[in-house]
């Protein structure tokens, strides 16, 4: 073998020494080279709304000289094995359409997707000859996302709050954000929904979705702490009272969370008269609760209480009072009648002598009878 003789030396005297013929089927197979096939994907990552309608575009080529004989979608590949059409699933036979043609166009529109559709999809074609079959890999990877809000959990009444509509992956389409408050729509329309100075009227569900689409997220409650509002004191039966009853306060306040304290005051006094959410009530006078928890206390407007005397206390209370004036009365008229009786009309007791003896003696001689015999019984 000649030193100098090279591989392409033999390859371009055999070129020269072949006959018409084989130098055109040898022009043929440069002509058809891989950059002739081929499936070009619009976008090779979707992310769609569960519910919503997925399109996947796509445009392919082949060389000249063949001919389409079957285009379809698939999501399996396995090496030997022919790759199963999706339109003959019975998970997506329904659900899809294809929007292409038989010459360049292979785009399909996939219906209600699910979680189940996160795959990667791709476009397949056969032509009318052996060798001509090519699927498009990389191909179109499908994900499905939920919307869910993310909240704090608790503000204070004051506070500014952000509420953001979130996804698991970026839409693929540009989106046009809704909020619903207790299903009643807002007017704002981002994916971030911003409270300022956010006010008990502020609490409750919230939930997102996006224009044109079914799906809404989840909701969550906002919930708004504020100090007791409202403040009220309900009396029963009325303000009116007899002596001997009683009236009963009740002290109603709104606040979140629910009132820890309440407390009674008396006008005009400044010290407690009584605590928890009712007071029993007996004497006149205008009464309040004071309302309070974590963040603050509200004072209620002061009631009037009035207790009116009753027919029989008032008799019993008289008959009393009267027979103690009474008793008084006689009591100080013995003392002072006592005190004005003469010393000599006081019978004093005193021990008896024979002074005593002669003058009872003397006295008995002047009252006896002068017949009668004085000495008969000595």
């Amino acid at each position: 073998m000649r030193k100098d003789w090279h591989p392409g030396v033999a390859m371009v005297m055999s070129v020269r020494m072949a006959p018409l013929p084989l130098i055109f089927l040898l022009m043929i197979q440069g002509v058809c080279s891989a950059d002739d096939w081929g499936v070009s994907y619009s976008s090779s990552n979707i992310c769609a709304l569960k519910g919503s309608s997925v399109i996947m575009s796509c445009t392919y080529k082949y060389p000249p000289g063949y001919k389409i004989k079957k285009v379809f979608w698939t999501k399996f590949i396995e090496k030997g094995v022919e790759f199963p059409d999706l339109f003959n699933d019975p998970e997506y036979s329904q659900r899809i359409q294809y929007l292409g043609d038989k010459r360049q166009i292979c785009t399909i529109r996939l219906n209600d997707v699910t979680q189940k559709d996160s795959h990667e999809y791709y476009f397949r074609f056969i032509t009318d000859k052996p060798d001509g079959r090519w699927i498009g890999k990389p191909g179109v990877t499908l994900d499905i996302t939920n919307l869910h809000v993310e909240s704090p959990e608790s503000v204070t009444e004051g506070d500014t709050v952000s509420l953001t509509c979130k996804s698991t992956c970026n839409l693929t389409d540009r989106a046009t954000f809704i909020w619903l408050k207790n299903t009643q729509s807002l007017t704002e329309r981002n994916n971030k929904l911003l409270l300022q100075s956010v006010r008990r009227e502020d609490a409750g569900r919230y939930s997102c979705a996006v224009h044109g689409h079914k799906l809404t997220s989840p909701h969550v409650y906002l919930n708004v702490t504020y100090s007791p509002k409202e403040t009220f004191v309900v009396v029963s039966p009325s303000g009116e009272i007899v002596l001997g009853d009683s009236v009963t306060l009740t002290c109603s306040s709104d606040s979140n969370p629910p009132v820890l304290n309440y407390t009674w005051f008396k006008e005009n006094e400044s010290s407690a008269v009584g605590s928890g959410q009712s007071y029993s009530a007996l004497q006149s006078g205008f009464f309040y609760c004071v309302a309070q928890n974590q963040h603050g206390s509200q004072r209620s407007a002061a009631v009037q209480v009035t207790v009116k005397g009753n027919a029989l206390y008032i008799f019993l209370g008289a008959v009393t009072c009267g027979a103690a004036v009474v008793v008084i009365a006689m009591l100080i008229w013995w003392m002072k009648k006592r005190n004005d009786t003469p010393e000599s009309q006081i019978d004093h007791p005193s021990p008896c002598h024979k002074t005593c003896d002669v003058e009872l003696n003397d006295s008995v001689y002047e009252n006896a009878d002068p017949d009668e015999d004085i000495y008969q019984n000595i």
